[in-house]
Order: structure tokens, then C-alpha cells, then sequence
């Protein structure tokens, strides 16, 4: 077989997800059109023993590889191209960046479906409507066939396209119909969302708001939102949407977790009658490439989605919104190592739209991004309607009665409420039942054999965990080390708050939401379903309950644990903390009822509960701020973490002082090296973890030496078992 004219002449410059920062020469397959060969179409090719799917660059007539070892691409997948010009652009910077390689960038933003090589049509129940010939037939015209007369009534009576499953009945008389012309077929619309809910009224600083946002749609701009708990950022979020739809573009809506996405999506389908779709790990592959589909083909409107969404591509871009924009889940800690913020940023300064970050706790560097006047405040100062804020009180339990983490005022508040018909919520972010398995005669503690952290016991299976890695085994009850039986559950997790509830009120439905309750698909939706009905008397639960639900019922909130967070090495742990507690506290009156957020601690002095109780959130982020620009750290500079992984710890930290060693020469004095250094968690899932941290006040020396760092790597010999990755504004240290 031979090329088609033209095309043996080509070479084909082909990105493939390797862990190369190069492209790969190629031929052109067989018998190719080289019309067809245009950057963003994929290509099948073998690599070493492998086949896989590369994404086609560039054309050229030359190349570094010997003419007679150059390979043929095996076949062309697509007939015209997946990601536009914009797109590749985007991603190529998207790839220097984060110092990442391009191939594994490029191809990591397609749906896996097409990642493995499978065909880029989304399977679609297909819709039959009449021709213009069709619709000037008359059913009496059709004397030989009943069926072809019956078929030819039903469409004429029906105009509007049928759906295949409709027209059962008149197979043959289907098939007819299309031979001669009068009856035609394509991939059944997507269905359009009812849509029929009026906007609500907005107060004076939501108008504000949504005036402001409306105004800048069709140009670039960065606009941070920062609305209280309960201020109604979801319907400015809306009434922008709106206008952005009217305009006729599209609109990516960002969440931190899957949690938050059915909420959402029933609010948006209430209120927009246009085709919405959803992105997330919650959905199957096949249903993530054809909500993909729809928005590269400009089929869907809106796009509801977690980080990876923000990569689909966009027929008609218009507005770009990230709702709880602080969260730590926008961050990818594997692989690709990007902020979804960050990035959602620069892709709307590359599709020349809006971008929208919202949340009632901004992280420090989008508050010091609005000081500097790089970012647009909107502020929402008071909650929407007739909601108050929530009155918040420390309860100092030292030296106080403690039944599994409750105290005595707490119980007491929770008993009052409850007669009261409304509804509690309780916040511990521990799942399981007790974080530590002791033995009360000679001290031995349950730990991981993997890990360097302690086995979690999960007492309603019977078993230790490790929330590390995964290991598990049966929970005993007879100590390894003495052989007694004094073992102990030390400290509590919400099973055993639960636990500890159903004895204190075994006639009120109580719902615990964390991980070990909520994997069941549909187990989520089910929950919160009970809490708006009202079915709900006490919810329990971790993180998942700080984000972005509307619980109306709720008159109580309790954070049951919040010395945790006030003491760690990680110098993000107060910001976190101050969030966290925000957020969960925002959960508490959000109707007409008044609410109460009451805090258990053993520090009631500590400056930071004193500054978030007089002065809310924002003082605490002018002291944070404070306090970071004195030590210098983000967002007061910038940082990028290697981290090194091998069997032992040795080698590890070996590699990355050879690394350092072969840095310091080249690094310019704006640049701080430290380290090597264990991680805080040295061992993890059986391997020795080690990292080195770059730190500078500005960019562009940073960012210099990540590009030498990248080529002393490809230069490095690296130990047997050894991994190695780089994060770029790294937001965890461990």
C-alpha cells in the first residue's frame, strides 16, 4: 500500500503521554488523506512494544531521526481536529507552566475514552424527521404500503423530529421512507433543562455585584466574590449566567467536590431552560465524553464540573466561575500538579472572558491578588433576605465531662433545639470510629506497616484502617505485644460520635456524612434529601458538610474539634482552620430562624478563635497576611517543591542531594534553596518519601531554574525504584 499523494513527504510531529517533554516523528499511516492531517487530530501509533493514541502537532519535511527508522503512524482517528489552535496553545502553556510534560498534558485533558483510542462520536439515540419532500407528501399518496402510509400520518401530525424509539412499530416503513427521500435522521438533541424558576430579587450589593459582572462579559477580567455564608453568591452567580446565555455563549461553573454538583445542577435546571451537562468522577466514561462532546460542538450551554472540567473545550466561550474558590480540592496533588484557580485564569485571559471566584473565605493570595488591585472585589456584606448571621460561642471544655467528644452545655443546646423542632449539625473532620488502638497495659499503639501513621479503628466492620494508603486488617482484641486484653479506643471519630448519639437519642433520626457513608452511589443524594425534607434530626458528619449546602432547617452548628488545627507545622494550618470554621459555621440560620454556632476547645485564649470571633473572617486574613509577609512566604513569594520517593530513605534524599549539589552554581541569589529534607511523613505506603523546597520573591528567576532543574533531570542517572515530581505553588508540604 503507498500514501496518497503528497503524503509521503510528510512527517508527522506527534505528542504522546510519555513522560518526555519532546514530540515523536512519525509517517503518515496508509493510504492518508493529507488534507486530514491537521494539529488536534489523534493518531494510533506504536511506541516501543505499545500502541497508543498521540495527538498530532505539526507537519514537517525534515527530520533528527534517520529517514530508513522512521515508523508510519498505524491509523488516523479523528477527521478533523479535537482541540482548536487556542486550545493547544493553552495547554502548551499549561505545560511550561507547571513544568510538566506536554504530551501528558495534552492528552491528560481528554476524556479517557479517547485517551485509550476510542472513536470521538458520543453514542446517541438517533431522531427522525421529514424531508421537504417528506412534508409535501400527502398519506393517501402511499396507497401499496398501510405501514408507510400510518408512518407518513404519525410525522405529519407530529412534526416536531421523533426519536427512534418512537417509530418501533414501522421498521421496514422507516427504512422506505429514507430510500426515497422523504424522511431523514441525525443524533437526538439534547434535552433542554425546564428552566422555568424566576430569578429571586437581589439586594443592593448583589445588583451591585451582578451589574458590575454583566458589564465585563465579552472581555478578560479576574473578580473575586466575596459574599458571607448565606449572601446569596449563587444567585449572582445565576442572573450573570443568565445574560451570558443571551448572548448566546457558554459557561463553565467549577465545584470543589461531586457533593456539591447535584445541588447545584437541580438549582440550574430549575432556573435556565437551555442544555446543561455535568463533569465529574461520579459519572461513567462514556457520559463524561459526550457531556465533553457537547460543549467542544457547542450543543450545551453550561458545564458543571470539579477541576478537570476546566479543561473541556468551549465553542462559544463566555464566563468561567469558580464557586468555593479557596478549597483545597481545586488543587491536583498527582501527576499534573496544577491549581484549577490559577489555571482557570489564564484560560480566561486566553478565551478573552470573565472569571468569577467566589467564596466567603478567600484564600489569602486571591485577598492579597484584590489588594493589589489585579483582582476586582465584590463584596456581599450581609446575608440575602431575612437571614441573620449566626451568634458564635466558644465552649471551653477543660476539665469538663466529656461523653465521646460531647460536652454537658452542648448536649444541653442539642436537646433544646430538638424540642424546638429544628435541626442540629455536628462537625468533626475524623471519620471512623477512634484514630488510635492502644493497649492500656504496656502502651502498644495499632500502627501501619506502611505508612508512619497510626491504623484508624472502624469498628462497625470490625476492622483497622490506614487513611494513608488503604491497608487494612481485622480489628482484635488482644494485644500483639503483652497478649492482654487491654486494648483501647483512644480519641473519637464521627462513628463513634454516632454511636454515642443513637444511646442519647434512639427516637431522632440521625445522618452521618463522610466517606465510609457515602460510597454507595445515589447514598449522598439520599442523605440530603432527609436533611431538606426535614427527616433529619441530627447531622453528623466531616468536610463534605462545609461546603455550599443550603440547609435551611439547621438552627444549630457544632465543631466539635477545633484544637486540631491550631497547632501543626504547616503554616497554611491557621487559614484553614479559620475557613473551615467559617464555612461550617455559615451552615446555621440560613432561614428565618435564628442560628447558633457554639465551638469546643481547650484554648479559648488563642489569638486566632479571639480574631474570628471579633472580627470575622476578614480580620483574621489582615493578621494572616501580616504574619506571612513578615516571614516572606506565599503569596509574598513563590514556591515549587521536588519531592523524592524511593524503597529506602537513603536514596532518596541522596538523589535530591545530588540534585542540590548540581543547582547551587546555577542558582541566581532571588532564589532560596532547602532541603533535602524527610517529608513530614517520611514513609508512605511502604516507600521513603524526601523533598527539597525552591522558594523566591518573584517569578520569572523561579520559574528560570525549574527549566534547568528539567534538564538536569533528563541528564541524572536515578536509582533503581526512584520517582521523582515537581509541584509548582505547592499548597501542602507533605
Amino acid at each position: 500500500m503507498t500514501n496518497s499523494p503528497g503524503a509521503q513527504d510528510l512527517i508527522l510531529q506527534i505528542a504522546l503521554p510519555v513522560p518526555l517533554n519532546r514530540l515523536f516523528d512519525y509517517l503518515p499511516p496508509p493510504d492518508c488523506d493529507p488534507a486530514l492531517l491537521q494539529p488536534g487530530v489523534r493518531l494510533l501509533v506504536t511506541f516501543g512494544k505499545t500502541r497508543m493514541a498521540g495527538l498530532l502537532l505539526g507537519l514537517s519535511q525534515v527530520s533528527d531521526c534517520e529517514p530508513g527508522k522512521l515508523k508510519p503512524a498505524l491509523a488516523l482517528l479523528d477527521q478533523s481536529p479535537l482541540l482548536s489552535p487556542d486550545d493547544l496553545d493553552f495547554l502548551h502553556w499549561v505545560s511550561r507552566y507547571c513544568h510538566y510534560p506536554y504530551g501528558q498534558v495534552l492528552l491528560g485533558a481528554l476524556p479517557v475514552a479517547l485517551r485509550q483510542g476510542k472513536p470521538a462520536a458520543a453514542k446517541r439515540e438517533l431522531e427522525y424527521f421529514l424531508t421537504e419532500a417528506g412534508r409535501e407528501m400527502q398519506p393517501e399518496q402511499v396507497k401499496r404500503s398501510p405501514a408507510q402510509q400510518a408512518l407518513l400520518r404519525l410525522l405529519l401530525e407530529h412534526p416536531s423530529p421523533q426519536p427512534a424509539a418512537n417509530l418501533s412499530a414501522y421498521p421496514a416503513a422507516v427504512k422506505s421512507l429514507v430510500k426515497k427521500g422523504w424522511l431523514t435522521s441525525r443524533p437526538q438533541a439534547l434535552p433542554r433543562a425546564p428552566g422555568d424558576a424566576p430569578s429571586l430579587p437581589a439586594n443592593p450589593e448583589q445588583q451591585q455585584a451582578i451589574d458590575d459582572l454583566i458589564g465585563k462579559l465579552g472581555r478578560f477580567s479576574v473578580n473575586l466574590l466575596h459574599g458571607v455564608t448565606g449572601s446569596g453568591k449563587t444567585e449572582v452567580y445565576m442572573q450573570v449566567i443568565a445574560q451570558a446565555l443571551a448572548r448566546g455563549q457558554q459557561v463553565l461553573a467549577l465545584l470543589p467536590e461531586i457533593s456539591l454538583t447535584p445541588q447545584l445542577e437541580h438549582r440550574f435546571r430549575q432556573r435556565f431552560r437551555h442544555v446543561i451537562v455535568c463533569s465529574h468522577s461520579g459519572l461513567n466514561e462514556t457520559e463524561r465524553l459526550a457531556a465533553w462532546q457537547a460543549m467542544r460542538q457547542g450543543e450545551a450551554d453550561i458545564m458543571l464540573g470539579t477541576r478537570s472540567a476546566l479543561f473541556t473545550p468551549l465553542q462559544r466561550p463566555g464566563l468561567i466561575i469558580l464557586d468555593e474558590e479557596h478549597d483545597v480540592s481545586f488543587k491536583q496533588q498527582d501527576g499534573l500538579r496544577y491549581s484549577a484557580r490559577d489555571i482557570a485564569i489564564a484560560r480566561a485571559k486566553h478565551l478573552a472572558t470573565p472569571v468569577v471566584l467566589g467564596s466567603a473565605t478567600p484564600s489569602l493570595e486571591s485577598l492579597h491578588n484584590a489588594q493589589r488591585r489585579r483582582y476586582h472585589l465584590l463584596s456581599l456584606p450581609q446575608r440575602a433576605g431575612s437571614a441573620a448571621a449566626p451568634g458564635v460561642h466558644l465552649l471551653d471544655i477543660r476539665n469538663k465531662p466529656l461523653h465521646a467528644g460531647l460536652s454537658e452545655p452542648l448536649l444541653a443546646a442539642v436537646r433544646a433545639t430538638l424540642a424546638a423542632g429544628r435541626q442540629t449539625l455536628l462537625f468533626l473532620n475524623r471519620r471512623g470510629y477512634a484514630p488510635v488502638q492502644i493497649c492500656h497495659a504496656c502502651g502498644w499503639v495499632a500502627r501501619c506497616r506502611h505508612c508512619d501513621a497510626n491504623l484508624i479503628i472502624h469498628a462497625g466492620e470490625r476492622r483497622l484502617r490506614c487513611h494513608h494508603c488503604g491497608a487494612a486488617q481485622a480489628l482484635t482484641e488482644i494485644c500483639p505485644a503483652c497478649k492482654t486484653g487491654a486494648l483501647q479506643a483512644l480519641g473519637v471519630g464521627t462513628e463513634r460520635i454516632e454511636w454515642q448519639l443513637r444511646q442519647m437519642f434512639p427516637d431522632k433520626n440521625i445522618v452521618r456524612l463522610d466517606r465510609d457513608t457515602t460510597q454507595q452511589k445515589g447514598a449522598l443524594q439520599d442523605f440530603l434529601q432527609q436533611i431538606a425534607s426535614g427527616a433529619a434530626d441530627i447531622i453528623l458528619g466531616t468536610q463534605m458538610l462545609a461546603k455550599g449546602h443550603h440547609f435551611p432547617g439547621v438552627t444549630l452548628v457544632a465543631l466539635l474539634d477545633v484544637d486540631s488545627g491550631l497547632f501543626s507545622i504547616d503554616y497554611r494550618a491557621s487559614e484553614r482552620l479559620a475557613q473551615l470554621i467559617v464555612q461550617v459555621a455559615g451552615r446555621a440560620g440560613r432561614a428565618e430562624d435564628p442560628g447558633q454556632v457554639l465551638l469546643q476547645t481547650r484554648h479559648p485564649e488563642h489569638p486566632l478563635l479571639q480574631t474570628l470571633l471579633s472580627g470575622g473572617y476578614s480580620a483574621f486574613a489582615e493578621a494572616a497576611l501580616r504574619e506571612r509577609a513578615a516571614a516572606g512566604l506565599p503569596p509574598f513569594s513563590r514556591q515549587a517543591l521536588l519531592r523524592a520517593s524511593a524503597p529506602t530513605l537513603e536514596a532518596a534524599e541522596a538523589f535530591l542531594s545530588r540534585l542540590a549539589a548540581s543547582l547551587k552554581p546555577l542558582t541566581p541569589p532571588e532564589v532560596n534553596l532547602f532541603g533535602p529534607v524527610p517529608a513530614p511523613m517520611s514513609k508512605r505506603a511502604g516507600r521513603y518519601h524526601s523533598q527539597m523546597l525552591l522558594q523566591s520573591r518573584a517569578r520569572r528567576p523561579l520559574h528560570a531554574l525549574l527549566d534547568q532543574i528539567e534538564t538536569l533531570l533528563d541528564k541524572m542517572k536515578k536509582p533503581k525504584g526512584l520517582r521523582w515530581s515537581l509541584d509548582v505553588d505547592p499548597i501542602d508540604l507533605y
